[in-house]
């Protein structure tokens, strides 16, 4: 249906498409229901705009970290925090994180960014008191401002890395869960992806 309804944009019957699609789309936006987390998660908005990430201190660590244990209860497992919102992902924030999670049954799913000599990798990771991994890396980073692999046919450095097939799912709590970083929230093909490997 959709793909019929796209082929009919491109022909003289645009305008009866457009006030279909346009009318699903006010349909959908005004029988909006709250996504449900399962039991045990909690997401934390931090409302921090553009600056999320931008400050790299021990000190905003601190705050977030502080942050993230007055919103867990006891039966919070799982704290998730937005894209970037642990800036550089560095082995001293790493171990800070860890440290603060010692004795606690929480895990934090945060955005995070690594830098290497080739550029960044946007990802998230999943922080408990015994470990930390990269659950995701973002496959379709914003092309021209993130993304810029001609930089790499320059002999230049720097942009985001595009891991455009890898990881679709990933595994946390025992689930299969298809995460989405950013620009891959407003294009269908990350998604779709995802969901032809069947995430809880």
């Amino acid at each position: 249906a959709t793909a019929s309804g796209l082929a009919m944009l491109t022909s003289r019957f645009w305008p009866a498409a457009f006030v279909i699609f346009a009318g699903f789309w006010f349909w959908s936006a005004a029988s909006w229901t709250a996504p449900t987390l399962p039991e045990g998660w909690k997401g934390v908005d931090l409302e921090q705009g553009q600056n999320l990430g931008r400050d790299a201190s021990l000190q905003h660590h601190r705050d977030l970290i502080a942050t993230v244990l007055s919103a867990a209860d006891s039966s919070t497992r799982f704290i998730v925090l937005p894209e970037s919102a642990l800036g550089f992902w560095t082995p001293t924030v790493e171990r800070l994180w860890r440290k603060a999670l010692r004795d606690r049954h929480l895990t934090v799913i945060a955005g995070a960014a690594v830098l290497d000599g080739d550029g960044y990798d946007n990802m998230l990771v999943a922080i408990s008191a015994d470990q930390s991994e990269i659950l995701y890396r973002e496959r379709m980073p914003v092309p021209g401002s993130m993304w810029q692999p001609w930089r790499s046919w320059t002999g230049d450095a720097g942009g985001a890395k595009a891991h455009l097939f890898s990881n679709p799912v990933s595994g946390a709590d025992g689930k299969r869960i298809a995460p989405l970083i950013c620009y891959e929230q407003l294009i269908v093909w990350p998604a779709l992806q995802s969901m032809l490997h069947s995430p809880d």
